[in-house]
């Protein structure tokens, strides 16, 4: 990795995380449950990686700048894991069980649909 991509990775991922802040906010306005802001922000993430990968032409530079940088910050597998073991710790454990297979099936599908229309 030359210095420019490096220094491209860190500003993209500040601006992933940003990104990733201002959706949680949105979405917990919207839909009072919890690890909902996490769901949409992790599912949008997983497509947005599957079409960044598989777009034509794309340089790998751009590929660790978008998808480790901005991507990588935006998505959260650490505040998935903490609100489940936080659902967990409170009982509720079918429902954690089924919402980290549920978050788990939807995110490769997530993935597999944004390299299917990146590929056309």
């Amino acid at each position: 990795m030359t210095p420019a991509v490096f220094a491209a990775v860190v500003a993209a991922g500040a601006v992933g995380a940003v990104a990733r802040a201002a959706v949680g906010v949105l979405v917990r306005r919207l839909w009072r449950r919890r690890g909902a802001g996490t769901l949409v922000v992790n599912l949008s993430g997983a497509f947005a990686l599957g079409a960044w990968i598989s777009w034509p032409g794309v340089d790998a530079g751009w590929v660790e700048v978008v998808g480790t940088g901005f991507l990588g910050a935006y998505t959260t597998f650490s505040t998935w894991m903490a609100e489940a073991a936080a659902g967990w710790r409170e009982g509720q454990r079918a429902a954690v069980v089924g919402e980290v297979a549920l978050t788990l099936v939807l995110g490769l599908a997530a993935a597999g649909l944004g390299v299917a229309l990146a590929r056309g």
